[in-house]
């Protein structure tokens, strides 16, 4: 019998819930110290977004994959992909246009994370197996720390406490 996760709170897997809580802290966390290091950009309605394509500029040269890193580029998560009006489907990340390390691993967290946030919530592959996402999930929580090693200010503001 396939395993599957249901969309009710109540119903995900206490693993599985930590893992998800970690990932979406940390990743809101470093996109809390870009900005807090000048890597921002502006956004979508003139909201204030972190310019992670900056950030790659930056440190593209001196990221190197860590473990976990390897793992996500060579597994990456699906992302959705829009076919025509009112169509998306789920497709294979497509690192192509991605120059550097640091960009196909900021492509794969970004994914999850969109994946999780806006990604489709039933029958889908890779959301309704809740052994894929225990592999993601923790893996995309240690590449943002890979990250935030690359710039000190930008550590200590990604591990402060209040």
């Amino acid at each position: 019998m396939q395993s599957r996760f249901l969309m009710h709170l109540d119903d995900f897997p206490d693993e599985l819930r930590k893992y998800c809580f970690e990932f979406f802290y940390w990743f809101s966390r470093f996109e809390y110290a870009l900005k807090e290091n000048n890597y921002v950009a502006p956004g979508q309605y003139g909201s204030a977004a972190p310019a992670w394509s900056k950030f790659e500029s930056d440190f593209g040269g001196a990221y190197r994959l860590t473990e976990e890193g390897r793992e996500l580029v060579e597994a990456p998560p699906q992302r959705q992909v829009y076919v025509e009006p009112n169509r998306w489907e789920w497709g294979e990340t497509d690192f192509s246009r991605m120059k550097t390390d640091l960009g196909k691993a900021i492509l794969s967290v970004k994914t999850i994370r969109n994946n999780l946030f806006h990604g489709g919530k039933h029958n889908e592959k890779d959301w309704d197996e809740p052994d894929r996402n225990l592999f993601l999930l923790p893996r995309g929580t240690k590449v943002l720390d890979s990250f935030a090693r690359l710039h000190g200010n930008l550590l200590a503001e990604y591990r402060r406490s209040y």
